[in-house]
């Protein structure tokens, strides 16, 4: 069985993972490797009209940027690369040549569909290889699919594609589209399939695929070691061995598994990728992945959170990633709990005229703990425990804005609780609305930190003492005192509330008396 071709897709949808920073010279041996391992489609990047050409980055603006990454030995592989429709202007396009890719890959959404096809067009009568690839192929009724069909069949693009973008379609999903493309697409044209693993099927469904009975040429699109926006895409190199052994295809596997060792390893130890139950929770609603992405990173929800507020997602608001849509729904949703104020006036008479020193969990409360102990011992001093319970010394509350966090809190120390509405509970001293103790920082927003300086400053004290704010290292293990409190996160949004941490920091000592106990290790001030 000749007929199935692979298409390596690591320095376009790969790229997700790295912000497409792979490095000049690793795209080349990234590709070099691809010919000696016969890989008979290479797909080097994203070509935009939206960001400044980099190098180092597989995002082009020309076809002469890609050319300089395609060895002058093609050794009869086809390269390509994408275009996500309304991100490039076509008229920018020259006329086929052969001195850089031979064909383009055209993403596009349903409501987009018309207009892109005519894009299509317009680049195949350049000369090109047009690969038409209809984004969230489930999203299309059998009605609009097969009229999507007969519209591709009029211009004769060289590949029609099946897309499984959010990794939901399990193998009867994907027969009936199949079904449906290899009677009604014409025989000169190519059947792609992209698959993401949200639900870990993309190996399964492409297995799948290749044992279907027909005369058909297909294309499956792999990436290597999976690499690819959250849970990943099918493993180029477990496929490649699978297609040797069992239809007997001649790839060679040694060159994947040396650009996986001396590449993307390390890629993958600071970015890394891969099946979670984010992942899976956005395929279920078949959703987009940033989204599960989106609120993993809040590190403040459970799974049933989560699942609540894709269920207040509108449906047409799924498919293509909102930022400000989904911070919006985030609020909302945690804004809907309930307020108690009624130790209000026993908390502020027991913190007028005093100083207050809030603990966060960062390692520095450990390793400076005689620092913060001296403090504390003060008579004028409150101690404010924030999002867990300090084991140095005994504090008189904790400020929490975290569910999970407050579930690990012992019942026996409810009773001294200071939560945000988000935290629904009749147990605690005091509840102050969510919404309140927001910055306009996105990035460290709904920080517990920064919500507690912001509740505090308003009451009346003298001042508030910082220990344990250290921001966030690339090294998770240097980021608390408490080991089991670590989580996982991509270095660019530590990096990113590093920097957010800093702007409201310096906003807030404009308006209250702060003075660091422990020194951040991670941001300025």
């Amino acid at each position: 069985m000749n007929n199935i071709h692979i298409l390596d897709c690591t320095l376009r949808d790969g790229g997700y993972c790295n912000n497409w920073n792979f490095g000049f010279d690793n795209v080349k041996k990234i590709i070099n490797g691809l010919i000696e391992a016969n890989i008979e489609i290479i797909e080097c990047g994203f070509l935009t009209n939206k960001e400044k050409y980099n190098s180092d980055i597989t995002k082009y603006n020309t076809l002469d940027e890609v050319s300089k990454v395609i060895p002058n030995n093609r050794d009869g592989k086809i390269f390509v690369v994408m275009i996500n429709y309304g991100e490039y202007n076509v008229d920018d396009l020259p006329v086929y040549d052969g001195t850089s890719v031979d064909g383009i890959r055209v993403a596009f959404n349903k409501k987009n569909r018309l207009a892109a096809l005519d894009m299509c067009n317009e680049i195949k009568e350049k000369g090109y290889l047009v690969f038409v690839q209809a984004m969230v192929s489930l999203s299309y009724n059998d009605d609009e699919f097969l009229d999507l069909i007969s519209l591709v069949n009029k211009f004769r693009p060289y590949a029609f594609y099946i897309v499984d973008s959010f990794g939901m379609m399990n193998g009867k999903d994907l027969t009936r589209l199949f079904y449906m493309v290899e009677h009604n697409l014409i025989d000169n044209i190519l059947i792609g399939f992209h698959s993401h693993n949200n639900m870990q099927l993309a190996f399964s469904n492409a297995q799948r695929l290749v044992s279907e009975q027909t005369r058909k040429e297909l294309i499956i699109d792999s990436s290597i070691y999976g690499m690819g926006r959250g849970a990943g895409n099918l493993n180029t190199e477990l496929f490649v061995e699978y297609l040797n052994e069992t239809v007997g295809k001649d790839y060679y596997l040694k060159p994947i598994l040396i650009i996986i060792d001396e590449i993307l390893n390390d890629i993958y130890q600071r970015n890394n990728w891969g099946y979670s139950l984010p992942n899976y929770i956005s395929a279920t609603h078949n959703a987009h992945p940033n989204y599960a992405s989106y609120l993993d990173n809040k590190k403040t929800l459970t799974i049933d959170d989560m699942n609540d507020i894709f269920d207040m997602m509108e449906e047409d608001k799924k498919i293509t990633y909102d930022r400000q849509y989904i911070e919006k729904l985030y609020i909302e949703y945690m804004e809907k709990g309930q307020t108690s104020k009624q130790h209000e006036s026993v908390l502020r008479e027991q913190l007028r005229g005093k100083n207050v020193l809030l603990i966060a969990p960062g390692k520095s409360s450990i390793v400076e703990k005689d620092k913060i102990s001296k403090i504390a011992m003060r008579s004028n001093v409150i101690a404010v425990s924030i999002n867990h319970e300090y084991e140095c010394i005994k504090t008189d509350y904790i400020f929490l804005s975290n569910l999970r966090r407050f579930r690990k809190i012992g019942e026996e120390q409810k009773y001294k609780c200071i939560v945000t509405s988000n935290i629904h509970s009749n147990e605690v001293f005091y509840q102050v609305k969510y919404s309140d103790l927001l910055n306009n920082e996105v990035s460290v927003a709904d920080n517990a930190g920064l919500m507690a300086i912001k509740f505090f400053s308003t009451q009346e004290i003298d001042k508030i003492y910082l220990a344990g704010f250290d921001g966030y290292s690339h090294d998770v293990g240097e980021n608390y005192g408490n080991k089991n409190m670590t989580f996982i996160v991509k270095n660019d949004v530590l990096d990113t509330m590093n920097s957010g941490m800093s702007k409201i920091l310096k906003k807030y000592s404009k308006i209250a008396n702060i003075e660091f106990v422990t020194t951040p290790r991670y941001f300025k001030v």
